[in-house]
């Protein structure tokens, strides 16, 4: 589980926008936020850079807070 979508939402951004400021495919961030994909921590990295997060914070959820907003 992760808050990509969470955070790019809040950003206002569609998939393809962050796809482009990221360097993918718009499905691969599809399948990133529907967990069918695991991304590399290269990846992982620019992720959270695009989205102005860190990584614990995008991918890590202490016990009790799974889902909540960012």
């Amino acid at each position: 589980m992760n808050r990509i979508r969470q955070f790019r939402q809040a950003q206002g951004w569609s998939q393809l926008a962050l796809a482009q400021r990221v360097g993918v495919t718009r499905q691969t961030v599809n399948m990133i936020e529907n967990n069918n994909y695991n991304p590399s921590l290269d990846l992982c990295i620019r992720l959270a850079q695009a989205l102005g997060t860190d990584l614990n914070t995008l991918f890590w959820f202490p016990e009790g807070l799974e889902g909540e907003e960012p």
